[in-house]
């Protein structure tokens, strides 16, 4: 059992917040196209504020917490947040960050401070497509520019790349690039719907075909036949599992202080300026409700030939309209990764075969009390 494993083990044994992801702003010096952030400042906390919360969040137990934004360089006490964190608090501390607004003085800054990792989002080798997608022209050259010194200061620097329709193709590109600066790289197929719950960016995302291809790269899965192999029934054990870390031993804290479960599962449960943070995540109504659900409570999902192998997220199922129901975003990579439709595509799919069944029934003719055609 990896150290990780334990700790999170005895983290969800005890009820810890092992992990929480801060956002320190959603202000953001890039424009992406598939961004589920309002990039208005409606009043975030204060140097004092965030400080207090790191206090609370250390005597909770976490241990590792990310500084996300937004762009987390736009804040002026971003170093000063920082160095509280990891000097004062002992967090392991992990970043994520465009880098654009890193220079040789932040690098070294960062270096001597000591941080976990540093994810920077990119989305292509190709300056025309990236730059497309963040509209920021010569943000790619930047990134890379301090990637590539990033990691000569001796820092773990990880490639995030989110795929999209127009960028699909690239990346392998991108890995190629990861792999030629000696850097990790991870791949995300899923675009998610704006935390007030408008889906209208999702139609960026890729479609079945082109994920059905990318799951059969045997660069990315290893053993496509193992990887894409046909799901087994879930059993006891499976079944009484928990759908995910969020809630359980991980959380969100958004800039306004808002609490949720995770950052693509939009639930509030408290205000960390109007309660202490441990009795939101202790005794929060809405927390305790995700805690207890269990992949049997699941609706439709329970019958669902993958819910043993299904990386439903329980926030997006929320967005859609019910965090006990399917997502189906994820019954897609489902289908996609096997060819075996979902329990949930399948209702959809007889829904609509009766609308059209419904739609075709010949209309009789409105008859009035007085007997006359209406």
């Amino acid at each position: 059992m990896s150290l990780l494993h334990e700790l999170t083990e005895k983290a969800l044994a005890l009820n810890i917040p092992l992990s929480v992801q801060l956002d320190l702003t959603y202000r953001c010096n890039e424009r992406c196209v598939h961004c589920y952030l309002d990039h208005d400042d409606h009043g975030e906390m204060t140097t004092v504020e965030i400080k207090h919360l790191l206090d609370e969040l250390a005597d909770a137990g976490v241990f590792v917490l990310s500084l996300s934004g937004g762009e987390i360089f736009l804040r002026k006490d971003f170093f000063e947040i920082l160095e509280y964190a990891r000097l004062q608090k002992q967090f392991c501390v992990k970043l994520k960050t465009n880098a654009i607004m890193i220079r040789e003085r932040e690098a070294a800054r960062l270096r001597e401070i000591g941080v976990e990792s540093i994810q920077i989002s990119i989305y292509s080798h190709r300056p025309e497509v990236h730059d497309g997608i963040t509209l920021v022209p010569g943000s790619l050259r930047r990134s890379i520019d301090a990637a590539r010194f990033l990691k000569s200061q001796g820092l773990r620097v990880i490639f995030a790349n989110v795929l999209m329709e127009q960028n699909v193709q690239d990346y392998p590109g991108v890995r190629a690039l990861a792999e030629e600066l000696g850097l990790e790289c991870t791949l995300d197929p899923t675009v998610t719907p704006m935390m007030d719950g408008d889906r209208s960016i999702l139609h960026l995302g890729v479609g079945n075909e082109t994920l059905r291809r990318v799951f059969r790269d045997q660069a990315l899965v290893g053993d496509e036949d193992e990887f894409c192999a046909i799901p087994a029934p879930g059993d006891e054990n499976s079944l009484s599992a928990l759908p995910c870390s969020a809630g359980h031993t991980a959380c969100y804290v958004s800039p306004y202080g808002d609490v949720f479960p995770c950052v693509q599962f939009p639930l509030p449960t408290g205000n960390v300026r109007k309660q202490k943070f441990l009795e939101i995540w202790r005794h929060s109504e809405e927390m305790n409700d995700v805690r207890s659900i269990r992949l049997k409570d699941l609706t439709t999902c329970t019958s669902c030939a993958h819910v043993g192998s299904c990386t439903r997220c329980p926030g997006l199922a929320y967005m859609e309209g019910n965090m006990r129901g399917p997502s189906s975003q994820d019954c897609e990579k489902s289908f996609a990764r096997t060819g075996v439709p979902s329990a949930n595509m399948l209702a959809k799919k007889r829904l609509a075969q009766n609308l059209v069944q419904i739609r075709a029934l010949p209309t009789s003719p409105i008859v009035s009390p007085t007997g006359a055609l209406a």
